[in-house]
């Protein structure tokens, strides 16, 4: 599971297998049901309802182990809870409830994770996908894999990362939280396009792309760069300490331009606590310099949504008409450079449901359960939240001030020095 709105798509997987959808609903007839991934990292409680076990954090170890002992216990649904009730990195709905313990981290040795199969069938066209960095060194106040998760960033070596490639392979995709942040980056999206194959990274950083690296992305097949500001306005990455600023944007709509890219694309939020209609104007302002450097600029914009474990969790979400409101400001302002700047925003709607789950219960797992069996429609979710009192359960939390955020720059710097 990587994100809350996947919820929806397990519901069809459990529904199209003839499995029921409900844990408490199954017996030993049926098989089990095993969940992980990144969504555990923030709040996998909403899953609880679905399924017997969620390995919370990195499964490259926990997978192969629970599913060995699964054998060893006859597939057994209560005898595999038994035997992992103390084992850490394992939440267990029906022992736990919505208490959840800490996620794993696995042993390093173990990195890089890469592809076990490739098809033309999968979303990534028969791209082989390898890790070249697990985590991030950066400390984002609304994201999940910030520097105090897991260890921080942990780095591949580029000949271990390069050694896994398949001679077959003709198209790389190098994936992690902070791909760029990777000191040898060079070297190893270098040891791609030199093997003739083309290339593609999960996180390219603003500050951290410079002539030799897009270079070496537009010999890989990049046609767009794309990148993340993720606050509308200067003032708006500093109070969600994101490192980004407007030269490095510049910077790199600059080297799209040099470089023969179609499209310079960038990733922000709106909605962020604190944002206000000025933040927005200064966008549209910033607009104006970035097309005289590359003709076409497209905005990929989603509303933000607070997530567990992170800085901001508890924040309450902007609202549905704040957040259309800012994006028609947007668009409008945008006008002005008809034919070179486009926005491409998520829907509001939607971005109000992820919210509701990620900040919920079990109780927003069963209303999602009940929702998507009345139609899925966004005025179906909203009847099932209600009917079952999903309401957010995380910490009420609020814009930080200057002096807390930079309290937590301290924290998290004291964090990074302990794991060096």
């Amino acid at each position: 599971m990587a994100y809350e709105l996947e919820l929806a798509g397990l519901v069809d997987c459990l529904r199209l297998a003839g499995v029921p959808v409900l844990a408490e609903e199954r017996d030993d007839r049926h098989p089990l049901v095993i969940a992980g991934g990144p969504l555990t990292f923030s709040n996998p409680v909403p899953l609880a309802p679905f399924v017997d076990v969620v390995v919370l954090g990195e499964g490259d170890e926990l997978a192969a182990e629970v599913v060995t002992l699964a054998g060893e216990v006859g597939w057994r649904r209560d005898a595999l809870v038994a035997a992992l009730r103390d084992r850490p990195g394992i939440y267990l709905p029906s022992v736990h409830g919505d208490e959840v313990p800490k996620v794993a981290q696995a042993d390093d040795a173990l990195l890089p994770a890469r592809s076990i199969v490739i098809s033309p069938d999968s979303e990534l066209s028969d791209m082989f996908l390898t890790e070249a960095a697990r985590g991030c060194s950066r400390g984002c106040t609304y994201c999940v894999m910030r520097r105090s998760t897991n260890g921080g960033m942990r780095v591949v070596a580029p000949a271990a990362v390069l050694a896994g490639i398949p001679a077959g392979a003709r198209r790389v995709g190098l994936v992690g939280a902070a791909v760029t942040d990777h000191p040898e980056i060079r070297a190893i999206v270098r040891g791609v396009v030199d093997g003739e194959r083309e290339v593609g990274i999960s996180s390219l950083r603003a500050d951290k792309l410079d002539d030799e690296l897009v270079g070496l992305l537009a010999r890989g097949g990049y046609r767009t760069l794309t990148v993340a500001a993720d606050g509308a306005s200067e003032r708006m990455r500093r109070v969600v300490e994101r490192s980004t600023k407007e030269r490095h944007l510049l910077e790199t709509a600059a080297l799209a331009a040099r470089h023969g890219m179609k499209t310079t694309k960038i990733y922000m939020m709106v909605g962020v606590p604190g944002e206000t209609d000025d933040d927005i104007d200064e966008l549209v302002r910033f607009t104006g310099e970035l097309v005289k450097l590359h003709p076409r600029i497209s905005y990929g914009c989603a509303p933000f949504v607070a997530k567990r474990h992170t800085p901001l969790d508890g924040t309450d979400f902007a609202g549905i008409d704040v957040v259309e409101r800012r994006l028609q400001r947007i668009r409008k302002g945008l006008a002005a450079y008809r034919g070179k700047a486009e926005l491409r925003p998520t829907s509001a709607r939607w971005a109000w449901v992820e919210y509701m789950l990620a900040q919920g219960d079990q109780r927003a797992g069963l209303a999602l359960l009940d929702a998507h069996t009345a139609g899925g429609s966004f005025a179906a979710y909203k009847k099932a939240f209600a009917a079952r009192n999903a309401v957010p359960t995380g910490p009420r939390a609020r814009v930080p001030s200057s002096a807390e955020i930079i309290a937590l720059r301290k924290r998290d710097t004291l964090l990074r020095r302990n794991e060096v």
